[in-house]
């Protein structure tokens, strides 16, 4: 029996699939790994919040620290903290890559950061937290773009990007027209829990 990867375990923990890969096992077993996955247990307020902050974190694949010190920043922001929250991590550099198709997961998207292929107007950054403003242009480094990968996401093959980005897919440059709406997000969070378990 093959032991199951641990993006599909943490998949099936957090009953959201956080790859196309897990996609295919999250469907054949949609309950939590473990001997007493199938079982269905109650869980507490505080269970509850802890599991959307885990899942929120997973999305974005960020730290503790990182999500913590997002969420400090939307608290401050004067609107609503939860959409806020949305905000500031969707405006992170690996988030943006992501969404604008330039890579398929956001694993590959911090990958390529972390790896110099992403100029951000115009300048090299390769800091996965680099947070983006609207106005901002990103694009795959001229020597990058013959790389298989990218090859593959030029052609089409990832997510549609979405309307608050204006995508040239072909030469893999996007830009940031604005902040997005929470509804414009692709990701399966009720934040305001993610909230209230930081303001307990």
């Amino acid at each position: 029996m093959n032991t199951p990867r641990p993006k599909v375990r943490l998949s099936r923990a957090l009953g959201i699939p956080l790859t196309p890969k897990c996609v295919q096992y999250f469907e054949r077993r949609p309950y939590p790994p473990g001997e007493h996955g199938r079982k269905r247990r109650k869980d507490s307020d505080y269970s509850t919040r802890l599991k959307e902050k885990q899942r929120l974190r997973a999305q974005y694949d960020v730290s503790e620290t990182q999500l913590r010190a997002a969420f400090d920043r939307a608290k401050r922001s004067g609107g609503k903290t939860g959409e806020a929250l949305i905000q500031d991590l969707e405006s992170r550099l690996d988030a943006t890559v992501l969404r604008a198709g330039f890579a398929r997961t956001i694993y590959q998207a911090r990958q390529f950061v972390t790896h110099q292929h992403v100029l951000v107007n115009g300048k090299r950054v390769d800091r996965p937290s680099y947070r983006l403003q609207p106005g901002d242009f990103i694009e795959v480094a001229e020597k990058s773009k013959r790389k298989e990968p990218f090859l593959v996401a030029a052609s089409g093959a990832h997510a549609e990007a979405p309307t608050y980005l204006e995508v040239r897919l072909a030469d893999l440059v996007a830009r940031v027209e604005r902040t997005p709406g929470r509804g414009e997000v692709p990701v399966v969070c009720e934040e305001q829990l993610v909230v209230e378990y930081y303001s307990r």
